[in-house]
């Protein structure tokens, strides 16, 4: 990382449960639906100079549902969503890792998986961030573990308006 390179917070958000509406191994983009407000969500992060990541476990890919390939034409769809109100993800990181999975390449016990904290040390390490200002929002309890094993913020987002949820986590 050059010296130059301002740290800025950045916030982790889950993908399903968060970004979309987990309707159970989404992957292609005719299954994905918007959480209420999440565009405009990683919009305002976006606006206040924040990095956005997203890190998602993607054990569909280790059950043999769908391949990695399938999963990242799916991110760069919802890239391109996000691209049409003027927002953007900095990374993507996921783990398609599951010990029982039936995909022997994907059939490890990993330090990726949440609520093991690897996607986010990785990104952590890769990226300028400002670890004291930075936070996760997920769903589910292993997402806030991940966070806290991180040594980042978590907070738990369960319904509603996700983008009102980070108004106010931007304004404390």
């Amino acid at each position: 990382m050059p010296p130059t390179d301002p740290r800025r917070p950045a916030a982790f958000l889950d993908r399903d449960g968060v970004l979309n509406v987990d309707h159970g191994y989404v992957h292609r983009w005719e299954d994905w639906e918007w959480m209420p407000g999440a565009p405009e969500a990683v919009r305002l992060f976006n606006e206040a100079g924040w990095l956005v990541f997203v890190v998602t476990n993607q054990s569909g890919i280790a059950r043999g549902m769908y391949n990695v390939a399938a999963m990242q034409a799916l991110h760069d769809r919802v890239g391109q969503d996000l691209a049409e109100i003027g927002a953007h993800v900095d990374a993507w990181e996921f783990c398609p890792h599951l010990k029982t999975g039936s995909v022997p390449d994907f059939a490890v016990d990993c330090s990726c998986r949440k609520p093991k904290p690897g996607m986010i040390l990785r990104l952590l390490e890769t990226w300028p961030v400002d670890r004291a200002r930075s936070l996760l929002i997920g769903d589910k309890q292993r997402d806030l573990d991940a966070a806290a094993a991180a040594g980042i913020a978590g907070h738990l987002y369960t319904e509603g308006d996700l983008a009102a949820v980070v108004r106010r986590l931007l304004a404390a």
